[in-house]
């Protein structure tokens, strides 16, 4: 058994249960000048314990002086920080919004200082040296991790190869984003009204349309004009390509220096040192092997979609080129929906209104996880939208800790579904429990006179999932703030989330989380079954580009300098079978690249596929709501937050290495062969 960090493994204090100090003491109503006050309070507090530290003599340090001297800061920090940052995306207050980012950006510059100081770093190495025995495995990591942190940022190294690192880092910024280009197109055929009557319109009747993603996805999938999508999709393909190709270069450049100077051979070995992968040698034989599955996925879908064209383009009288090409991808992907797949979306909205989902998912988490959700009456809140909701265990009736749920949209709001980590859970310096706080933020319709909040299947999916988050944030029970909930590796960040997210594709919980808002009604039994049939749409083309682009991204990060348009090309080429347009370059504006996944992408097909294990391994076979089960995971893999590597969680939860099965038969592709039918 993997040692779990549970209250009694600290290596300072002996653990209690925390008393009020401890509980939720969240404001929420600062003013824009209280924020810039108690942010540079913080930061002052923080920088005195890290001038401290620093200053000690190096013969005298302890992990009195030292390491917990660091913990408590770091939780002081952790705990505090959130009434300052978080605010920029849920106050209805724009001046708050403002003082609120402008504190984030004061804490981030922070958090770049107190990473470089090399002063404390060597007391922390001086204590490393010191063969402590009495350290508990969680305490040993966090030192571990202070040192490996360090030694990422060159601390180790001599001042003139720090100062290289630092102006090679400096130049690695990121690439111009944009969306506004515009396009005018007599657009006739398979788009909807409702999409039509939010464009403008040029004197000669045609339709403006632009780059952003809410007119470039619904043009692709149903605009019936080939010339129409060819054009659009070169256009979005080289979005700021002459800009952006050569600051991606560049970086390519300057990461692959950087990374040999810190004695890696690769920026992504660098990169891939704190993930569950560990190496690039380990991703590689990831992707080639779940390639080597999905390859006659594709050949089949490949057929298919040739065949739906070929019949469109008699129908329609034009002329058959033999071939799929990247325009007419989203196009006819979306065709077999239709053809195959065809769920009535309008119908099934209507058993998914927010009330009857919310009551379900919440009514669903707390029998899975042997957990029990109140509501706090008239709680201190943000916004009279919000709730609040205390958790107990409920075997013992512990307190242990609390959501938010922030669910509509409003003026100034963060624009996507979240959970936002707001207090961590762990102890304290007094050796008492800090509460957790989480909050899910999202944006749900609102519900209108005669009218409830009705859902899509795919929200139902994203709350679902985002919730796992909260859970996650929640149930951890670390010692150090450093280990707390979703403080865990990049690649296994998503795990128990996604793992989450099979609920929601099985037939007990849909009928738990859903009625017609009219007349109470369960969803038909076919309108289930199609439901649930269509998980397997296009899994094989799908998974593949998933595929392409995590080897686009290892590929780029594992050489010295690239032609990122040519790496592409020849990836789409090779695994997707569908080539990339002449011209374009999707790298260009592939964000992931510059924005903190580099190295990473294939974390996305990663984690999903281990969170298939964790769930037909254990709850498909044992019972999805079997609360033994359940709690096993919540104990396992939740309360362990990051204090465990994610890997030795797997394995003590499935009593075996992760494996790749399950995912190819909740696609319906047990076998190699890959036949396309399902079995739910």
């Amino acid at each position: 058994m993997v040692p779990i960090g549970n209250t009694l493994s600290h290596p300072f204090a002996v653990a209690s249960t925390a008393d009020d100090n401890n509980r939720n003491t969240l404001r929420w109503d600062l003013t824009p000048d209280q924020i810039k006050n108690m942010t540079e309070s913080l930061v002052q507090r923080i920088k005195q314990v890290y001038d401290g530290i620093g200053s000690l003599d190096v013969e005298q340090v302890s992990i009195e002086n030292t390491l917990k001297a660091l913990a408590n800061a770091k939780l002081e920090y952790a705990a505090q920080r959130h009434v300052l940052d978080f605010p920029q995306y849920v106050s209805a207050c724009k001046e708050v919004r403002s003082a609120s980012t402008e504190a984030d950006k004061k804490l981030s510059d922070f958090d770049v200082e107190t990473s470089m100081r090399e002063d404390v770093f060597h007391r922390v190495i001086a204590l490393q040296e010191k063969q402590l025995d009495n350290l508990t495995p969680e305490a040993k990591r966090f030192l571990d991790r202070l040192i490996t942190l360090g030694k990422r940022n060159g601390l180790h190294l001599s001042k003139d190869i720090q100062e290289v690192i630092q102006t090679l880092e400096f130049h690695t910024h990121k690439g111009k984003d944009s969306s506004v280009a515009l396009k005018s197109f007599y657009l006739k055929g398979g788009l909807a009204d409702s999409y039509l009557n939010g464009l403008e319109k040029t004197e000669d009747r045609r339709y403006k349309v632009t780059l952003a993603y809410p007119h470039y996805y619904p043009l692709m999938k149903r605009c019936h004009m080939a010339e129409t999508r060819r054009k659009m999709e070169t256009a979005f393909h080289s979005r700021c390509k002459e800009v952006n190709t050569v600051i991606l270069e560049q970086l390519i450049e300057l990461r692959s220096k950087v990374a040999q100077l810190l004695g890696f051979s690769t920026h992504a070995n660098c990169v891939l040192e704190m993930n569950m992968a560990k190496n690039t040698n380990n991703v590689a034989c990831f992707l080639d092997e779940f390639y080597v599955k999905l390859k006659p996925v594709g050949i089949k879908e490949r057929k298919y979609i040739l065949a739906l064209k070929k019949r469109d383009c008699a129908m329609r009288g034009k002329a058959f080129d033999g071939q799929i090409n990247a325009w007419d991808l989203p196009y006819y992907m979306n065709q077999v929906e239709q053809v195959k797949f065809a769920v009535d979306k309008d119908k099934l909205i209507e058993y998914f209104s927010l009330e009857v989902v919310t009551e379900g998912l919440l009514s669903i988490y707390q029998e899975l996880l042997g957990l029990t959700f109140k509501r706090v009456n008239s709680a201190h809140v943000w916004h009279d939208n919000v709730s609040l909701y205390s958790v107990l265990d409920t075997a013992t009736g512990e307190e242990i800790g609390r959501f938010y749920l922030d669910l509509h949209p409003r003026e100034g709001k963060y624009c996507h579904a979240a959970c936002f980590g707001l207090q961590p859970g762990c102890l304290g310096p007094d050796g008492k429990r800090m509460l957790p706080v989480a909050a899910m933020v999202a944006n749900f319709t609102k519900p209108t006179k005669g009218w409830p909040s009705l859902l899509q299947h795919h929200e139902v999916e994203t709350f679902f999932h985002e919730f796992g988050h909260v859970m996650h944030e929640l149930c951890s029970r670390t010692t150090f703030s450093e280990f707390s909930g979703t403080l865990v590796e990049t690649d296994f960040v998503e795990v128990p989330s996604q793992m989450l997210e099979n609920w929601v594709w099985e037939k007990e919980p849909l009928r738990r989380m859903s009625r017609h808002y009219k007349d109470g009604s369960p969803i038909p039994d076919n309108l289930l079954n199609k439901l649930i049939a269509s998980r397997v749409a296009n899994t094989g083309l799908m998974n593949l580009r998933q595929v392409v682009l995590s080897k686009v991204d290892q590929s780029l990060h594992t050489r010295s300098h690239a032609d990122t348009a040519e790496v592409f090309a020849k990836h789409c080429q090779d695994i997707l079978g569908i080539p990339a347009t002449p011209g374009t370059n999707m790298t260009a504006s592939f964000s992931h690249l510059a924005g903190g996944y580099d190295g990473q992408y294939y974390g996305y097909l990663w984690s999903e596929v281990y969170s298939m294990d964790l769930f037909f391994s254990r709850f498909k076979k044992e019972g999805i709501m079997n609360p033994k089960v359940g709690k096993e995971y919540r104990r396992v893999i939740l309360e362990a937050g990051g204090s465990v590597d994610g890997r030795d969680m797997l394995k003590t939860f499935l009593g075996r290495e992760p494996c790749q099965d399950a995912f190819f038969q909740c696609k319906g592709l047990a076998k190699a062969e890959g036949t396309l039918n399902g079995h739910h």
